[in-house]
């Protein structure tokens, strides 16, 4: 006999109300066309709770004691990389029997949930160490500082983003149906090398870099667009220029023209990207060009340079005004890569 449907609050609420009104239980049954013994099993769970609500009910038996998921926990939290199948295995072999679901589950009510690890450069000790250097030493500078730093990098745009994810609606077994997959090409459809710089007054230049850059080809890049950028965006001259410690940017030949030019460089700490906030500049200038899905090389190149100027000074200023978050996040991670 299957399981019989669970009367309602509402009918629960007449059923004591009938029964205060003096009815017995015989002519409540008859009147609301439910059995005695339900009728009966109500008014007596009220007079023990005061409710009609059904309570919490104990269900099946757990799988994992408290102990056991504190336990499960712990491995999770110091073998994040393990996996929900090598957790069930791991708890097997203790005794302990249960499945994918339930490992799932428990890391869920723990605020613990898969995801994909980030790829951020690789930190030794010394990178650590000149990270929280840098951080110190520059804590106390306040926003006219930072305001007068001309920020610079190289980034590499693909002319179809192959990196780039696209979710779908689709039934099961509808994944390789045309309209629900997305077509790639080798190496993305070939790409671009850009060199850019900028401040929190605006976008400096935007150069391509024409093959594999060489310490000539950057020092000629600086030599032609470094000054005109600075002028342009009204930097003064008491301007600092960023840079990393690529070994191009590092060479003889340009650290001897950067001082026959009499132009500052700012120390960088190694492994650094998410200290140098252009990188949040290339992430916006690659989604606004992906977004006009360019063709061809020469048209992706067209967009990349409409878009880089097209890019608001006020949101370069908001870029460079919170850099000292970035400075006490790295201080708050002891060296460690931040969010940014």
């Amino acid at each position: 006999m299957g399981k019989s449907k669970e009367l309602s609050v509402d009918l629960k609420k007449q059923i004591i109300d009938l029964n205060k009104s003096g009815k017995s239980l015989g002519a409540i049954s008859k009147q609301l066309q439910v059995p005695r013994a339900t009728v009966q099993t109500i008014i007596c769970k009220y007079k023990v709770h005061g409710t009609v609500v059904s309570l919490p009910r104990s269900g099946r038996k757990r799988k994992l004691s408290h102990a056991a998921e504190r336990r499960l926990v712990r491995m999770v939290k110091s073998q994040p990389r393990i996996t929900k199948k090598q957790v069930c295995k791991d708890l097997e072999a203790d005794g302990t029997q249960v499945s994918v679901s339930t490992v799932k589950r428990v890391l869920h009510r723990h605020g613990l949930r898969g995801c994909r690890a980030r790829k951020k450069p690789l930190l030794q000790k010394r990178h650590l160490k000149t990270r929280l250097k840098f951080a110190a030493d520059h804590m106390d500078k306040d926003k006219t500082f930072w305001r007068k730093v001309l920020w610079s990098d190289e980034t590499k745009i693909e002319l179809f983003g192959h990196n780039t994810q696209q979710y779908v609606w689709r039934r099961k077994g509808e994944a390789f149906n045309p309209r629900n997959t997305m077509p790639t090409v080798k190496h993305g459809g070939g790409s671009i090398m850009l060199w850019g710089c900028f401040a929190a007054s605006g976008t400096g230049s935007l150069q391509k870099v024409n093959g594999i850059m060489k310490k000539e080809d950057y020092l000629q890049i600086l030599q032609e667009n470094l000054k005109p950028s600075a002028r342009r965006l009204g930097l003064g001259r008491s301007w600092v220029f960023q840079q990393d410690n690529d070994p191009k940017h590092t060479s003889k030949v340009v650290k001897e023209w950067l001082n026959q030019a009499r132009i500052k460089v700012l120390e960088w700490p190694s492994q650094s990207p998410d200290l140098n906030p252009i990188e949040n500049m290339w992430t916006v200038l690659k989604k606004r060009v992906h977004a006009r899905k360019p063709s061809h090389l020469a048209e992706l190149h067209q967009f990349c340079q409409e878009e880089w100027s097209n890019i608001r000074p006020e949101a370069c200023q908001e870029l460079v005004d919170g850099y000292q978050k970035r400075l006490v996040a790295v201080k708050m991670a002891k060296g460690h890569v931040t969010k940014y």
